[in-house]
């Protein structure tokens, strides 16, 4: 049976289990479990759900576009989101490698729950910050944070909250569990 871990990586974590130029945290960290890999990257600077796992077809299922497994996102973003920014990141915008996928994108309350950010997000009491859900189905290198500057909300914070059908639930920064490597089953391993 292949193996299939979920990890809340923490912010200012590599994406891979070794760092060529030292002394940067990788998910060697966290994770001590032999002869598995990262389904996809997640940002250093990004926060949220990695998919780590010792089945390659089941990588290629997870991190390849053609896919098009949905990947969700909670974006803390600076200024208000209005119906017509939100429009433009449901219909796809335009970055310098061309256009994006449709994205499903709406406004949220801040998660319940959410652990503080070590180090804290900036914060400038003259400029709100709001929250925004955003689902995509392709994953472009820095895609989220290129969507949302190209509306005019930069990204302060970026959680992944969800691959497919996997999310983060009950797993605090750092913290990883085992469970059944079939997609959609949620039972965890004993």
């Amino acid at each position: 049976m292949p193996r299939l871990i979920l990890l809340n990586k923490p912010f200012d974590v590599l994406t891979q289990f070794s760092d060529r130029q030292g002394g940067r945290r990788t998910l060697s960290d966290f994770v001590p479990v032999p002869a598995i890999y990262p389904a996809g990257r997640l940002d250093r600077d990004s926060e949220g759900l990695v998919l780590l796992t010792d089945d390659g077809p089941l990588i290629a299922r997870i991190s390849q576009p053609r896919h098009k497994m949905p990947k969700v996102y909670w974006a803390q973003v600076e200024g208000v989101p209005d119906q017509r920014a939100l429009e433009r990141l449901r219909r796809g915008v335009t970055l310098n490698d061309g256009p994006t996928l449709p994205a499903g994108a709406r406004m949220m309350d801040e998660p319940a729950g959410l652990w503080p950010r070590d180090p804290p997000i900036r914060w400038r009491a003259s400029i709100p910050t709001a929250w925004i859900e955003l689902t995509l189905r392709e994953g472009r290198n820095r895609q989220v944070r290129r969507m949302t500057a190209a509306v005019g909300l930069p990204t302060l914070r970026l959680i992944r909250w969800a691959i497919g059908d996997w999310t983060l639930a009950g797993l605090a920064p750092g913290q990883w569990r085992e469970i059944s490597a079939r997609p959609g089953s949620r039972k965890d391993r004993a």
